[in-house]
């Protein structure tokens, strides 16, 4: 099986998913903005695993298959049970947090299960909001906290990934990032975590 991770695109996401890991465990340690900045990084390796592995001449249909799978773990970690594991820490495990969590993980294996099954549409587009979107907006919160009232934050991180959820099994077509919104997320997230982190210290 280790074979599989010589291939450079796969080798991206496994990097993605230790940076997965080193957010979970900086979550469950209560040093949340560190955590959202550390999984920020697992964002961008699923951005760029994705374009590798286009790039990447003569790819053995196994090896991408493999790649596929992987990325589909990849992207549910981040994507829905690191989010959840934030939010039931912001909200000191609430019975909110909970079902927020559980809502955000359930909404996160159906929409990629389908994805899996059934891929894009025929117009090349995504059905639902992919979770590629919900650290860049739990970034984006965690950075406007100074300016939330610290008795609506957790209400606020609550009703954002409740949005978030419904919307990735909405029945809304989401046309794939170009080359323009690629830099533009990849500069986003670099600059939050940059920011978070500087915060942190």
């Amino acid at each position: 099986m280790l074979k599989y991770l010589w291939d450079p695109a796969n080798a991206i996401t496994i990097a993605g998913l230790l940076f997965s890991s080193t957010g979970l465990f900086l979550a469950l340690s209560e040093r949340l903005e560190l955590s959202v900045a550390v999984t920020l990084w697992a964002v961008l390796a699923d951005h760029l695993d994705g374009v590798v592995a286009a790039r990447t001449k003569g790819r053995d249909p196994n090896v991408a298959k493999m790649g596929a799978s992987l990325d589909g773990f990849a992207d549910i970690v981040y994507g829905s049970i690191l989010p959840g594991v934030i939010v039931i820490q912001v909200s000191q495990a609430s019975l909110l947090a909970l079902a927020t969590a559980t809502t955000l993980l359930l909404a996160g294996a159906l929409r990629l299960s389908y994805f899996a099954n059934f891929g894009m549409s025929r117009d090349g587009r995504f059905f639902g909001l992919p979770l590629s979107y919900d650290m860049p907006l739990l970034a984006l919160l965690f950075l406007l906290k100074p300016v939330i009232p610290a008795e609506t934050f957790s209400d606020a991180v609550n009703v954002v990934l409740l949005l978030l959820a419904m919307a990735h099994v909405a029945p809304v077509r989401v046309p794939p990032h170009c080359a323009t919104t690629y830099t533009a997320i990849c500069i986003f997230a670099a600059a939050s975590s940059l920011a978070l982190v500087s915060r942190s210290i």
